[in-house]
């Protein structure tokens, strides 16, 4: 389902300062539209083509609304993928990776991008291609960026909205997608569309709602354009022995694999990658839970999506896609509700701890305070809170 992708514009953007474009948000809109469509001609489109353009431009409550409901990512990984990956998702993945196997074996030669890291943002995105979003595009940016939360992010895609809508690619008032602006089958957002659209079945035209071949050729040139090592491990579930010092694990540490081997760290099923390779030791549910290594390509999901639980889900996705078996859940500590988690990042804050927002998400710098806690109080440091932390705290 689309909600899957579109909870954060993850992908990365030349986008300029904040503060540049803080001073270009809010107010009246009217105002603001002539501002905006002042800089449009500025930069080189005739008055006439930007009237045009804007025409129906507007603000959608809708996409505000969509904006400030986050939800989701007070669910565990555990949760999340359950909800992610279906039966019908695993089954129909691999018959696209088949389908268009051509297209996946031309990706993976030209930008090093396995066919089930391809396949599983495919899925999770738009179910191949079935849920797209049904906002208009134009709109959701305007909205966004009129907005004074983001407004760096999405103003620099109004306008590339009009060099896609000069090239044909583009109509302001029929191109609809996914409420924060994204668009197509691995849903982008304009300005990558823009610099790394791949026409990738061969007609003249990069058509990423509409062309699979398309989308998955712009999808693999963007991860490679991110940093993806070609043909490289990105994601292995491992057994971890019982007695490991739980403050070397998590994302912000990492040894190499032969380390990670030479303390007890074992492959659940298969070998491990290479032992030269870094690799973080992640445990998504604390020491009881999965527990997985990560590589240098898990990080670029980081690119794609900012969500610890949609990367995690997504790259662990792929990895099924691939071979690997159902991961073991283990028997975590129950996970905090959003009020408990919200009175644990108070906690944090008042010890001096910078936690980001109190916002009841159990985020990277949430979890980096609780670790560093966890030593402090000789507890098992594996960055998962715990009702015996919060009593002891």
């Amino acid at each position: 389902m689309i909600l899957f992708r579109v909870l954060l514009c993850a992908a990365v953007i030349a986008a300029a300062p904040v503060a540049a474009y803080a001073k270009t948000c809010g107010g009246n809109f009217n105002n603001w539209m002539t501002k905006l469509k002042a800089e449009a001609v500025s930069k080189g489109h005739s008055k006439s083509q930007v009237n045009k353009f804007f025409r129906t431009a507007r603000i959608d409550p809708k996409v505000l609304k969509a904006d400030r409901a986050q939800g989701v990512f007070r669910l565990t990984f555990s949760e999340f993928a359950a909800r992610a990956i279906s039966a019908s998702r695993m089954k129909n993945g691999k018959k696209n990776m088949q389908k268009y196997g051509k297209t996946f074996a031309k990706a993976q030669k030209k930008y090093g991008v396995q066919p089930a890291v391809l396949t599983a943002f495919w899925a999770l995105e738009t179910d191949f291609g079935a849920v797209q979003g049904n906002f208009n595009t134009l709109n959701s940016l305007i909205t966004l960026s009129h907005d004074c939360r983001r407004p760096d992010l999405f103003r620099p895609q109004i306008f590339a909205t009009i060099e896609l809508w000069k090239r044909g690619d583009f109509d302001p008032v029929k191109t609809k997608g996914a409420w924060a602006g994204e668009i197509g089958m691995v849903q982008m957002l304009p300005e990558d569309i823009l610099h790394r659209g791949v026409d990738g079945d061969g007609d003249g035209r990069v058509r990423l709602k509409t062309s699979a071949p398309d989308a998955l050729m712009t999808g693999a040139r963007l991860l490679k354009d991110l940093g993806w090592a070609a043909n490289q491990p990105w994601l292995v579930e491992v057994s971890v022995p019982w007695n490991l010092n739980w403050a070397e694990t998590g994302l912000d540490k990492t040894k190499s694999v032969s380390d990670w081997a030479g303390k007890g760290v074992k492959a659940r099923s298969g070998k491990l990658p290479k032992g030269n390779l870094q690799a973080a030791l992640m445990l998504p549910q604390g020491r009881k839970g999965p527990a997985f290594l990560a590589m240098p390509n898990f990080f670029v999901y980081f690119e794609w999506n900012k969500s610890l639980v949609y990367v995690s889900t997504a790259a662990y996705f792929a990895t099924r896609l691939a071979g690997a078996p159902v991961f073991t859940k283990g028997k975590p500590d129950p996970a905090f509700s959003a009020n408990a988690m919200k009175a644990l990042q108070k906690k944090l804050k008042s010890r001096g701890h910078d936690v980001g927002k109190v916002d009841g998400i159990l985020g990277a710098k949430t979890r980096a305070a609780v670790q560093k806690e966890q030593v402090r109080l000789g507890l098992p440091a594996d960055a998962w809170p715990t009702a015996g932390l919060a009593k002891k705290l």
